[in-house]
């Protein structure tokens, strides 16, 4: 592939010559799939009996895994059914490394598309609170879509920037992910149009961003707790000089091993005033490992006797109680549970969250939680992001289909399927896995799989 001459001269300059020249060739070899298994549905055990898929494993995560170029995931009905999140392998370190738990308060700070969420949420299993936040008003459509499609039952999205989050969230968070905008040089063999367009994202715009960024998330981030900064740049500026500059500033904080595995390589601190403590940071060579290029450090904040004042809103009900009322009914008469979340009612809308929602008063919100659905017209009309993040023992109607059955591509493509069954709402299942709602009306299932999400080809 063609590579900018700007960026071979400065990669040419930080490498020796035989490296540079193992790092060339590696643009000639194919580049690497991943797909990573959603254990917030299935675990990976369970997915290695039924997949599809010839797999392999990759060394530094837990539940990810190499496929064949010729294979797509994304076009199996597991892939609707929220099974497993397409991902590149080396972008899956970052959220290794901060190792969610259940009950932590956890901020993505720069998390569209979603990938990385997704991983976190994996990790606090339903409990706790995630934030996902992204600037890019566009780019969190998509990452509400992802944090749907996997079932993720404790996240809100917000759009909005660092600067006014760190005004809201005072020492709240025990752990941050930064995945920082970068001048994306690591990406250069998954994505052309990236090599194309590296002139108008170079190092010192991005490096710029990142230096705000990384000025606001101290003021989020208990003391004791953790921060993963990651970039998919070789540049030093964007990581080693970064991280260096951030820890003369901040001298409360601590860098933490990365731990190295399947090839990866310690950080550089010859590119960075020679820092020991710097080679504990992670770097993700094309021609080291089976990936793409990427950076990660792991960072604590020393603990000290402050306590953090969190701040919820004092109401589990922001709106009309008809809403929840109206739900209370649908979950009688279609749920084999009955949910004890907290719930938020927006409008006609009503959301739910484990722990009580924080103050997001002045920040904008584009989900509130799990979206449950609507009341609308004196019934209750369930979200196709709540069926998601149920399984088929939470269901007291379903209908399962074979992954290779031609009603489940039917389905899927938003066709009638002609069938007897109870009235009322169906669950639609995939091998006994959650896909979407149906309604039964005599010997016609009409399909409510939203238009948005249909299968195409």
């Amino acid at each position: 592939m063609k590579l900018p001459v700007e960026f071979l001269d400065k990669i040419k300059n930080l490498l020796d010559a035989a490296e540079y020249e193992d790092f060339i060739k590696s643009y000639d070899l194919p580049r690497f799939y991943g797909l990573r298994v959603n254990t917030l549905k299935i675990s990976v055990e369970e997915f290695l009996k039924i997949s599809p898929f010839k797999l392999e494993p990759i060394p530094w995560t837990k539940d990810g895994f190499y496929y064949n170029e010729g294979e797509n995931p994304g076009k199996h009905p597991y892939y609707y059914a929220g099974l497993y999140y397409i991902q590149e392998p080396s972008a899956m370190l970052p959220g290794a490394v901060i190792d969610a738990k259940p009950g932590e308060n956890i901020l993505d700070l720069c998390a569209a598309p979603g990938g990385k969420t997704v991983q976190i949420a994996a990790g606090m299993k339903g409990k706790g609170l995630l934030v996902a936040n992204d600037i890019n008003s566009d780019r969190v459509k998509a990452l509400v879509k992802n944090i749907e499609l996997c079932g993720i039952t404790n996240a809100v999205v917000t759009n909005d920037s660092p600067q006014n989050l760190s005004a809201k969230f005072n020492h709240f968070f025990d752990k941050i992910l930064i995945d920082a905008p970068c001048s994306g040089e690591g990406m250069f063999r998954k994505d052309e149009d990236a090599a194309k367009s590296w002139g108008k994202y170079k190092c010192d715009l991005c490096s710029g961003m990142q230096r705000d960024i990384l000025g606001h998330v101290d003021g989020m981030l208990k003391p004791g707790g953790y921060l993963v900064y990651s970039t998919c740049t070789f540049s030093p500026e964007e990581n080693e000089q970064m991280i260096a500059a951030f820890l003369e500033s901040h001298p409360d904080y601590e860098l933490f091993e990365v731990p190295k595995t399947g090839g990866i390589d310690d950080g550089r601190p010859q590119w960075s005033d020679n820092n020991s403590e710097l080679k504990k940071t992670a770097r993700l060579w094309p021609h080291k490992i089976k990936g793409e290029g990427h950076f990660v450090a792991l960072l604590h904040k020393k603990d000290s006797n402050y306590k953090a004042l969190e701040s919820f809103d004092k109401t589990v009900i922001s709106g009309s109680n008809d809403v929840l009322d109206s739900f209370r009914i649908f979950e009688k008469d279609n749920l084999s549970v009955s949910l004890e979340d907290h719930f938020i009612v927006k409008g006609s809308n009503l959301y739910s969250l484990p722990v009580k929602l924080p103050d997001l008063s002045g920040i904008k919100v584009a989900k509130f939680g799990r979206y449950i659905g609507e009341a609308a017209k004196g019934r209750f009309e369930p979200s196709h992001s709540f069926i998601l993040s149920l399984c088929k023992s939470d269901l007291k109607n379903v209908l399962s289909f074979a992954s290779n059955s031609n009603e489940v591509i039917k389905y899927l493509k938003g066709e009638t399927l002609m069938t007897e069954s109870q009235k009322g709402y169906i669950g639609v299942l995939v091998d006994g896995y959650t896909l979407g709602w149906a309604k039964q009306t005599g010997d016609m299932l009409k399909n409510l799989y939203p238009k948005g999400w249909r299968k195409m080809n």
